[in-house]
């Protein structure tokens, strides 16, 4: 079983940044690794939207994919020794406020497994 943990949420001024890390663990003697991840979140009354993308490994290792309403604002980055997937916000917009969910798609010996971690909230204030 492996579990992923977000942090680095909290409240920040429009313009301000913070950068959320989420980081995959598993029981002891545990292997495995990240291939892919993404951060999404979620606003009050509206639905849960994706945020960025990251693929871990393989060829297409690093490529990203970004919302509209993020792109050249937040950065989507991995670290697979750590097997941690961190997102860059800068410039943070009231309507950037929600709750933030990591995704990680996880290889576990022959097959991989969807994980979500349990929410990070981020407030922006004008």
């Amino acid at each position: 079983q492996v579990q992923l943990v977000e942090s680095g949420g909290g409240l920040v001024q429009a313009g301000g940044s913070l950068r959320l890390s989420c980081t995959a663990s598993g029981s002891s003697g545990s292997t495995f690794s990240i291939n892919a991840g993404g951060w999404y979140r979620q606003a009050p009354g509206k639905q849960r939207e994706l945020v960025a993308t990251i693929i871990s490994r393989d060829i297409s290792a690093g490529t990203t994919n970004y919302a509209d309403s993020v792109k050249g604002r937040f950065t989507i980055s991995r670290d697979n020794a750590k097997n941690t997937v961190y997102l860059q916000m800068m410039s943070l917009k009231p309507e950037d406020t929600a709750v933030y969910y990591c995704n990680a798609e996880v290889r576990i010996g022959d097959y991989s497994y969807s994980y979500w971690g349990q929410g990070t909230q981020v407030t922006v204030s004008s």
